[in-house]
Parts: structure tokens; sequence; C-alpha cells
């Protein structure tokens, strides 16, 4: 009898000894899925891993969108910076190239819209509109659109008009006269880098100051200043 009784607690114990390992091993794996699922660090910052390994390139499918690095997106009205060329419009392009000079010098440019009006007119001595205008004519036009002065009609009054400078102080918007016949007799406006814009024998174009025929019959240099009251009218013939 006691053999028996002992038979049966020796296979109660074995199966006991099955049972709890099994048991064990299952209550493990279900606490390493729940570390799995809820992993905590320092200061309460939890990490959330998905299950789903096919999420695992969308990095919105791991982390919570607050811990990742949002991408900054530049405010519509910054401009980055490019070269002056690219910005430039074909005017600025135009005369930088006639004058020789940079683009981000071509500053005025009612002043160069007002000189394309006119770029390329023929000459006409008396004349003023655009089937042909003469040098003092053009300078007449120019100082009305751009300044709103009233120059006298010939080269030699709009000579006495101005006030004389030297060719050193020489500025955008100066005449400049020479004597081609005799006299001052031709005029034109000082741009700069030593170029000016008339209305020649070969029509309204710009030309350098020197230049061997222009140095040559040089005269001077007269400032028109803008708050000048005295008006064409009121000089004599």
């Amino acid at each position: 009898m006691s053999k028996h009784i002992l038979f049966a607690a020796t296979i109660l114990f074995l199966s006991l000894g099955a049972i709890i390992p099994a048991h064990a091993q299952k209550k493990k794996q279900g606490s390493a899925t729940s570390v799995k699922a809820d992993v905590k660090f320092l200061d309460d910052i939890t990490v959330q891993v998905s299950a789903d390994q096919n999420n695992a390139s969308n990095p919105k499918a791991v982390f919570p969108e607050t811990m990742i690095a949002e991408k900054k997106v530049l405010p519509q009205n910054a401009v980055s910076t490019t070269s002056s060329i690219e910005n430039a419009n074909s005017l600025q392009l135009k005369y930088a190239l006639l004058l020789d000079v940079e683009v981000e010098q071509i500053l005025n440019l009612n002043l160069f819209k007002v000189i394309d009006e006119w770029m390329g007119t023929r000459y006409r001595l008396g004349g003023s509109t655009k089937d042909g205008i003469d040098c003092s004519a053009l300078m007449q036009i120019l100082f009305t659109s751009l300044y709103g002065i009233a120059l006298p009609r010939t080269a030699k009054e709009q000579y006495d008009f101005s006030r004389k400078i030297s060719r050193a102080e020489l500025k955008e918007g100066d005449l400049i006269f020479f004597n081609t016949i005799g006299g001052v007799s031709h005029v034109g406006m000082y741009l700069q880098n030593n170029k000016f814009i008339h209305a020649s024998t070969g029509g309204v174009t710009i030309s350098d100051l020197y230049e061997d025929y222009w140095m040559k019959h040089f005269v001077g240099v007269g400032r028109v200043d803008q708050n000048l009251q005295t008006t064409a009218s009121t000089l004599k013939p």
C-alpha cells in the first residue's frame, strides 16, 4: 500500500514540476510583451513601439509626433540671395552694357525709361518729336519729364541758364556743352562713367566724353538745380 502511495506522490510531483515552469514562462513572456509595449525612461518619456513591422520605416508609427523633429519651412516672403544680374530687368541690363558699368549702378530707372523712349530717334534740326529731334529739345524733354524744370530752347541758352561747375564734379543729370559749329552749339546730359545722352547727327545715342572728337570740342559743364524757380519763359531770347 505504501508503495502505491509513494508512486502516486512521485507522479503528482513530476506533473507539478512540468506545469509550474510552463506557467512561469508564460508569465515571463507576458511581462516582456508589456515592457515592449510601454517602455518608460527618465522624466516619464514614453516610447511607444508598434508590433506591426510593416511600419518600421515610418517614424510616426514608432515615435509620437512630439518626438519627431518638424521640417522647418522658410516663409514665403523669405528671399534667398541671388546675383543682381538675375534680378535685374532688361532695362538695367541694356544700359549697364551701354554705359559699361555694373548692373547695380543702374538705379534711376525713371531716367532710363525716358531715355529708352527716345533712343535711336533720328536727328532733325529744330525738331522736337519722335519724327526728329535736336540736342536742346531732347534736354528740354528730359528735364520736364524727370525734374519738372523747363529749360530754354537752344544749347547756348541752356548754357547760360545753368550753374557752371568743373568737370571733376560731374554727376548724373548735369549738362555738357560743346562747340561744334562755333560758340556753344551742342548739349548732352551726363549719365555716368563718362557717358552722356544726346541727339547727334546720327540720332539719339550715348557717347563717351573722352572720345577725341568730344574732348576737342568740349566747352564746359552746367548744373540745373532742381529747386530752381526761374523758367525758360522768364529768360531773354
